[in-house]
Parts: C-alpha cells; sequence; structure tokens
C-alpha cells in the first residue's frame, strides 16, 4: 500500500516569520546602525545633562550668591566685576553663558550698570537676559527702556516701557504705573502726541482708579476732553 504524506499547510503565523526574515536579511544592518545611533544619541544626552550641564549650573549658583548679596547692598562695582575672591554678574554671565544663574547674571549686570550710568552696558546685559517669570521680565523691560532712554534712544525706549507695562497685568499696580510712564514719555519726551492719547486713553480704560485721574488731566491738557468710559 503506498505511503501517503501529510502536507503540512502554512498558517498566517509562518508567512509572518517568513517576511520578518526576509526583512532583517536585507536590512538588519541598517536597523542595528539607527538603534546604535539612537543609544549614542541618548547616552550623549544624559551625559552632557547628569555630568556636565548639573555640575556647571551648581557652580553657577554658587559663583551667582555674593553677587546676589552686593546687589542687595547697592554696591555696584562689586556687583558688576566681584571683590577678587568672588566672580562678579559680568564674569558669571560670560563664564556660565546658559546655566540659569549665567542669565539672572545679566539682570544684576544690567540693572548695577544702569545705576553707575554705563548706559551702553545696561543695553547689553539687559538685551541678554529673558526669564518665563513675566513679573521679572516686565521689570527688566522697564529697566531697559530706562537705558535707552538716557542713550536719546527714545523709540527704543518707549517701545520697551510698552512691553514693560503690557508683559503682566495680573500685576495692576506695576502695569498701570508702566503704562502711565510710556504715556508720559510718548507726550513730554518725544513730544508724539497722538500715541500719547492713545496711551493715556489706555490707562485710563484699564487702570481708572489709580492713574485714571492723571490721565484724564493729560488728556485735557492735549484737548481731549471726553474719553469712552
Amino acid at each position: 500500500m503506498a505511503e501517503v504524506k501529510q502536507v503540512r499547510h502554512r498558517s498566517e503565523n509562518d508567512e509572518v516569520i517568513d517576511r520578518a526574515r526576509d526583512f532583517w536579511s536585507k536590512n538588519g544592518r541598517v536597523v542595528m546602525i539607527a538603534a546604535g545611533v539612537v543609544i549614542l544619541l541618548v547616552g550623549g544626552f544624559l551625559a552632557y545633562k547628569f555630568l556636565i550641564k548639573a555640575p556647571k549650573e551648581q557652580k553657577a549658583d554658587e559663583s551667582l550668591w555674593k553677587t546676589e548679596e552686593y546687589f542687595r547692598l547697592d554696591s555696584l562695582k562689586q556687583t558688576l566685576a566681584g571683590d577678587g575672591q568672588f566672580a562678579g554678574a559680568e564674569k558669571v554671565a560670560s563664564q556660565y553663558s546658559g546655566t540659569r544663574a549665567g542669565n539672572l547674571a545679566h539682570l544684576y549686570a544690567g540693572a548695577a550698570a544702569l545705576k553707575a550710568g554705563d548706559n551702553n552696558k545696561a543695553v547689553t546685559h539687559l538685551n541678554a537676559f529673558s526669564t518665563d517669570d513675566k513679573l521679572v521680565q516686565a521689570r527688566a523691560y522697564k529697566l531697559l527702556g530706562d537705558a535707552y532712554a538716557n542713550l536719546g534712544k527714545n523709540a527704543d525706549a518707549l517701545s520697551n516701557y510698552k512691553k514693560a507695562a503690557h508683559e503682566f497685568e495680573a500685576d495692576q499696580e506695576n502695569s498701570a504705573e508702566y503704562l502711565f510712564f510710556a504715556a508720559y514719555f510718548a507726550d513730554r519726551v518725544m513730544n508724539d502726541k497722538k500715541q500719547a492719547i492713545e496711551l493715556y486713553k489706555e490707562v485710563k480704560q484699564k487702570y481708572p482708579q489709580t492713574f485714571g485721574p492723571e490721565a484724564d488731566k493729560y488728556l485735557a491738557q492735549a484737548g481731549v476732553y471726553k474719553t469712552q468710559e
């Protein structure tokens, strides 16, 4: 009697395995190289974060604390240049660029330079500073406006005064003061009556209880006696 051979039917799993083998034989080298690149990138990022960036941040913080102390004492020279033992804000900003403390050092350096009368240096440092803290950023814009005003760059000054006023309007006390100052600057320094009137009206609309009466006074002087309530 002839032997009957059983035919094994290929399952869907067999086909999947064959396709995987075929793919690997054709692309295995590329996949291994790509995986190696990913491992190197992730490893490099973690090494930079924990072996380079974190120690740099710590050293920057340690270098800045004395600068902050001098700034609170209004010791402008020591704030900027240090005291021979501790680095000043300018060196911290330069040496630790890219760190939180390095960024903050620009603010200290800019504010100290402004007080010391070095407006060009103040502009350089204040322009280099930025923060997500809207209250602090608004103050930085106001200081930058002052530095530009001292240099006679009135358009830049007014631009920064308006930025200060609009950066964090939830802080009504400072925002009202910054906005009124912008209006006054446009009016009395730049003699830009059109822009001054617009800003005084904005002051009256947003802050009627604080600077509203003052805005009314200057609007009246500009010949504007009725404004929209």
